[in-house]
């Protein structure tokens, strides 16, 4: 059972809102087990656009399902998201049977699929694999934010993993969708 906690900026949640978030990201459900009971954090924004973005996350103790999308309608970004949050626990559920099969638990938090619907839904998705290609080693320089992220343009990549200089811990700046920074601390 999912357990939603809906919060909205610079708009209202409406009880159609509500209603309508609760409908649409409660078919994620089918894939779990009934016992399973998780928190559906659900953030919608309104931009001076006009367009809104959808953030919905749903952390589990083996998963957290994450999606994002922007729109001009929100309720269709909230139809786009459902799409996404189903395509990643069907990855997810079929890495964990692949790798797992013999193992008795694991993946219990997922509710059967019909052999239809695995056949209609993971047939192109079953055969991929993270291969890793590339190994890169390098020292982590001690540097403030800043300098991090002229680092990370200089190289032209779009994250930069640095030791910050006053906490020495190992923190990540990377570049946003939409051309601003964001910074990922470490304890």
């Amino acid at each position: 059972m999912l357990n939603y906690n809906i919060r909205g900026e610079n708009i209202e949640v409406t009880p159609a809102i509500r209603e309508h978030v609760e409908s649409k990201v409660g078919k994620v459900e089918r894939y779990f087990n009934d016992d399973m009971n998780a928190n559906a954090n659900v953030n919608l924004k309104v931009y001076n656009d006009n367009q809104t973005k959808v953030e919905v996350t749903i952390p589990m103790k083996n998963l957290t399902l994450r999606a994002e999308e922007r729109h001009n309608d929100m309720y269709a970004a909230v139809d786009l998201i459902v799409d996404k949050l189903e395509r990643q626990i069907r990855k997810h559920k079929t890495k964990v049977n692949r790798k797992f099969k013999e193992r008795e638990g694991v993946g219990s938090y997922f509710a059967t699929i019909t052999s239809a619907d695995q056949q209609a839904n993971l047939s192109d998705e079953s055969d991929e694999d993270f291969d890793i290609v590339r190994t890169k080693q390098f020292e982590l320089k001690p540097m403030d934010k800043e300098e991090a992220v002229l680092q990370m343009n200089m190289l032209g990549h779009t994250f930069y993993v640095y030791t910050d200089a006053d906490s020495n811990a190992t923190n990540i700046v990377y570049k946003r969708k939409d051309g601003k920074y964001g910074l990922i601390e470490t304890n």
